[in-house]
């Protein structure tokens, strides 16, 4: 099972949380989750979410605490680590790039988890979502 290593940006806006939707096309296109990626070699999470939020998102961010981390197994063969770490960001004007489709601000307990990666459920469910 290949494995890999992923931080996720845990960003509010008062009682909304931010998630992206993923492009089409793949195993998980078109599901949301928490913006960041790949965390690459010699780089820690909180250096992975500056980067990735800055390719995805045009803004900066800047990682405050990490929060959780989750180990899934996808049935493609792919077992995912993710970092959680909250987030504020220096703007909330995106200029979407490459790798996202969408941003939406959300309620976590209003949620529909069937739309969210299955790495990121667990994580939502502890922020109140059903």
């Amino acid at each position: 099972m290949k494995r890999i290593r992923v931080a996720a940006a845990v960003v509010w806006d008062g009682a909304l949380l931010l998630m992206t939707q993923r492009p089409p096309g793949g195993a998980l296109g078109l599901q949301w989750e928490f913006p960041g990626g790949k965390i690459e070699p010699a780089e820690t999470p909180e250096q992975a979410i500056v980067r990735e939020v800055r390719e995805e998102l045009g803004v900066r961010a800047m990682p405050q605490e990490r929060l959780d981390t989750v180990v899934h197994d996808y049935s493609h063969g792919l077992r995912v680590e993710v970092v959680f770490v909250l987030c504020t960001l220096d703007s909330m004007d995106f200029k979407i790039g490459h790798g996202v489709q969408a941003t939406r601000w959300q309620i976590p307990a209003e949620t529909d988890l069937a739309e969210v990666l299955a790495a990121d459920r667990e994580f939502l469910r502890s922020l109140g979502a059903r």
